[in-house]
């Protein structure tokens, strides 16, 4: 085990799972709670633990689940399991977070989210909230036998390497790359337009990089864009013409929609293909890339707040005005581990 991982966290993780209904088709823990960061915040201790919940059919689990724990609902649980799901599928990201929640000693949040949105998110990066988390290393408590689904989850990260190579130089370092690829998805967070500590994902990723490495390096070892030089932690990747072309021909559908939607001529209508390969012979392709990166992301994300976690925490505290929690503990800032 690292020394960067929580020591004893996987039995804690699986007796905090063992509280809720089976038949998940996924569930991770993840962030700092996980996987020690760097920065003023590294050391600090009693974090709250977040997981996700992947289900495959959400109104039976928050059936099952409100019979087992109602108390860790808001006050959406006096509506039933039925309005909880379409909560959860039509708003924001597709996903439901109960928050501030005890459970086995600990202080929780935990996510539910569809099988069919995750793998959905997983390959197009609709909105990159849970494929972002999962382009960083988490650690899996549970995982069911779905072949779709596990490919989808190899699929997302070679996604990531695409287009991180995109937005890299000819020739870089392992910890370049893993920086890029953990910022991809703080693209559009408000919390960094806010001014939230601007060192969040070089912190995320220095003390962990055996854990990227572990993450990615079959990959880069067999990518044909890139020249992988593991003894040395060095790249060079392709940035012909050529290369960044099948580079981004193989970005998610969002992503490379955004990008031509980005280069368009005003009364020209081309499609997809086209427009990427005229972004390929650009010599400020990454920039093109980074920028099709965020508008994509900030557009999809900037109201989240305000339908998940915060929203949903609000409510749980008015619900519950015997729980002594500061209000600012629902906010993303603090709620929400990377």
């Amino acid at each position: 085990m690292s020394l960067h991982t929580i020591p004893g966290s996987m039995a804690t993780f699986r007796r905090i799972l063992a509280n809720f209904p089976d038949n998940l088709s996924l569930a991770f823990a993840y962030g700092s709670a996980v996987y020690r960061q760097a920065g003023p915040n590294g050391g600090r201790k009693n974090i709250m633990l977040d997981f996700v919940f992947s289900v495959d059919d959400p109104v039976t689990w928050h059936s099952k689940n409100l019979q087992k724990n109602r108390n860790h609902y808001s006050c959406l649980r006096l509506f039933g399991p039925n309005v909880i799901a379409k909560v959860q599928n039509n708003f924001g990201a597709g996903i439901y977070y109960n928050a501030m929640i005890k459970c086995d000693g600990k202080l929780i949040k935990y996510g539910v989210i569809s099988t069919d949105t995750l793998i959905k998110d997983l390959l197009t990066w609709d909105t990159l909230y849970v494929a972002g988390r999962l382009q960083k290393p988490v650690r899996f408590v549970s995982f069911s036998e779905n072949s779709l689904l596990r490919a989808a989850l190899d699929r997302n990260l070679k996604s990531a390497v695409t287009a991180a190579f995109l937005m890299l130089p000819e020739s870089c370092s392992e910890e370049d790359l893993f920086v890029q690829i953990a910022g991809l998805s703080y693209s559009g967070d408000f919390r960094m337009l806010m001014g939230e500590e601007k060192k969040k994902v070089v912190n995320i990723v220095k003390p962990n990089i055996p854990h990227f490495r572990e993450l990615y390096c079959s990959i880069l070892r067999k990518d044909p864009q890139v020249v992988y030089k593991e003894n040395q932690g060095r790249l060079e990747i392709d940035k012909s013409p050529e290369g960044q072309f099948t580079q981004l021909m193989t970005l998610p559908k969002t992503l490379q929609q955004e990008i031509s939607y980005l280069m368009g001529t005003p009364g020209k209508n081309r499609d997809v293909e086209e427009t990427l390969l005229q972004v390929a012979h650009d010599p400020d392709c990454g920039n093109v890339v980074r920028q099709g990166r965020f508008f994509n992301l900030f557009s999809s994300r900037n109201c989240w707040p305000w339908r998940r976690e915060d929203s949903l925490g609000i409510l749980f505290l008015l619900d519950h005005p015997d729980r002594e929690y500061p209000l600012h503990i629902i906010s993303r800032k603090e709620g929400r581990n990377h």
